[in-house]
């Protein structure tokens, strides 16, 4: 049976009283040089651009590295043999690269996303056919809530090498509503109406003034588009007020919005 304690009385015999001295020496300068360095690096991240979160992260690791090698040097002046200890790590680290190469993959896209800003919390974003407003973003995953209320994990790996599109980039998002009218109705006319339903759109910016144009011609009527602009947070208030508004305005206006139909002429012999 292995007697644990003789093991270990046999190994401290080993250790000569200097060994001792000079690792407990090299134990105090490590952690004290650690300290210092640590509050000297805190103090050169705190004057950089890079958000708080990826100013701990770089801090937890420089902490890590400076323990890390505080380990080995007081173990070399114990007289331990280094040699296996680093090839073992090596090894163990290898080992845990490959086995978490996807979560590494999104620590390193979160540290990207954190540290280029292509968007932030509260914004509108689509990226791989998923949209929605970015609620959280951590080094793992980026999390949105979709315009149905439902809640979408990203993996940041995949975001940061996608395409992204962030609505909310410039403050304000531009509304483009497609509406018919019949081919009997006077294109001026259809354009006023366009433009007294954007005037009476809660939400809708007067600068840049709403746009209407003749954008096609269908088959049952020609479409008429209307341009405005709206801030971010008022986009989708703003557009389906706009759509009552301008069936409204079309109606008193006279204006009749075509629906398909099918005309049936019966001839008699």
């Amino acid at each position: 049976m292995f007697d644990l304690n003789g093991a270990l009385q046999r190994f401290a015999g080993k250790i000569a009283l200097e060994n001792l001295l000079a690792a407990a020496l090299t134990l105090a300068v490590c952690m004290v040089a650690a300290r210092l360095l640590l509050k000297l690096a805190r103090r050169l991240l705190r004057r950089t651009r890079l958000e708080e979160r990826i100013q701990r992260y770089v801090l937890m690791f420089f902490k890590l590295l400076l323990y890390t090698l505080t380990v080995v040097f007081t173990a070399g002046c114990l007289g331990i043999n280094m040699t296996s200890l680093v090839a073992l790590l090596s090894v163990g680290s290898l080992g845990v690269t490959l086995a978490a190469e996807d979560v590494l993959g999104n620590v390193a896209g979160g540290l990207v996303i954190l540290s280029s800003h292509p968007f932030a919390i509260g914004d509108f974003i689509e990226s791989g056919g998923v949209s929605g407003t970015v609620e959280e973003i951590s080094l793992n995953h980026t999390k949105l809530t979709t315009p149905d209320g439902l809640t979408a994990l990203l993996p940041n790996k995949e975001l940061a090498a996608s395409k992204v599109i962030n609505y909310s980039a410039l403050g304000r998002r531009r509304i483009a509503w497609k509406m018919s009218a019949a081919y009997d109705a006077p294109t001026e006319a259809v354009k006023t109406a366009c433009r007294r339903a954007a005037e009476a759109t809660e939400g809708i910016l007067p600068d840049p003034a709403p746009a209407v144009c003749l954008t096609e011609f269908g088959e049952s009527g020609i479409c008429f588009t209307v341009y405005c602009w709206a801030l971010a947070e008022d986009f989708w208030d703003a557009q389906f007020a706009l759509a009552e508004n301008l069936r409204e305005e079309f109606s008193k206006a006279g204006v009749e919005i075509p629906y398909n139909k099918l005309d049936v002429h019966i001839q008699t012999g």
